[in-house]
């Protein structure tokens, strides 16, 4: 008899596409849910929890990632300063250390804790006595920080962003997000012939990058109309740039992380969601638009 393990049949489009609309509606619905929950205690400690768990989750991944591919790094302590680092500066903006009130200060006092952090793997390196490949494992470590709590951070410093109402503009990064990861999908499935970068991600498409574009432009454009005076400084102009801008960050995120599964060998980054992998397939694309978000929010709208 073959000792061979029966292939997994393939699944249709319809159905891959189904299982991440519903993977991703069941988790952003929970995400918002508590962003909305009208009590401020669930809203603030809710929304922290769940950021929390995205990113030690995703941490995880990201070291499995960087532990399949032999390189050093120093996971547990990774995780434990990304932890640290999401909730000490939420701790920061919602006030229980002292007013919040400029968002420059914000990332000064996120900047001590990294600071901190560096120095921390430092001595964590003196104290190994298997590991010989210091800067690999610094840099890993230090890297994995950076890629996942560090930028979903941003999305605390939205929520807890003076004088306006922070909620809503993460309402509306995700939904805009979201929307590209959609339209890319449907777009590069119905009409996509022409490959982007098929060493790194062979079913993306410039097809695909264009429809990810159109449908989060529309999307940016239909959000902002209906939130009217929701989004402080939110105008026609800058529904119309902020959907482009956050529709090619979109792409340029899942390329990212397609990148790191490709040299790690792997399709998936993990097996939490059906239909999409792990916590890093579920939030790369919101990975550097939340930054984005941030500074155009902080440096244009309300600038």
């Amino acid at each position: 008899m073959s000792s061979e393990q029966p292939q997994q049949p393939q699944l249709s489009k319809p159905v891959v596409l189904m299982r991440r609309l519903i993977s991703s509606v069941a988790l952003w619905t929970i995400v918002l849910a508590a962003l909305f929950s009208g009590n401020q205690w669930v809203s603030n400690y809710g929304l922290l929890a769940i950021m929390m768990v995205i990113a030690g989750f995703g941490l995880a991944e990201f070291y499995d990632l960087v532990g399949k591919r032999e390189l050093a790094c120093f996971k547990g302590w990774g995780i434990f300063g990304g932890l640290l680092l999401m909730s000490s500066t939420f701790l920061y903006l919602s006030g229980a250390v002292g007013p919040h009130i400029d968002p420059a200060k914000a990332n000064d006092f996120e900047t001590s804790i990294l600071i901190i952090f560096v120095l921390g793997l430092c001595i964590r390196q003196f104290v190994s006595r298997s590991n010989t490949a210091g800067i690999l494992a610094i840099s890993t470590t230090l890297f994995g920080l950076m890629y996942v709590p560090w930028l979903l951070n941003f999305i605390q410093k939205i929520k807890f962003f003076p004088n306006i109402q922070g909620s809503y503009y993460i309402l509306y990064f995700i939904l805009v997000t979201k929307f590209s990861d959609l339209g890319a999908y449907v777009t590069g499935s119905l009409i996509g012939r022409h490959k982007m970068i098929p060493r790194i991600s062979p079913n993306k498409t410039w097809e695909g990058f264009g429809g990810a574009i159109v449908i989060s432009t529309v999307a940016s454009c239909v959000f902002a109309h209906f939130a009217e005076g929701k989004l402080a400084g939110m105008n026609g102009l800058h529904a119309i740039v902020l959907g482009i801008i956050l529709g090619v960050s979109a792409v340029v995120g899942d390329l990212i992380e397609s990148l790191f599964k490709r040299e790690a060998g792997v399709k998936d980054s993990g097996r939490l969601f059906p239909g999409i992998g792990g916590i890093l397939d579920l939030v790369d694309s919101l990975l550097f638009n939340a930054p984005l978000m941030y500074l155009y929010l902080r440096h244009i709208l309300t600038n």
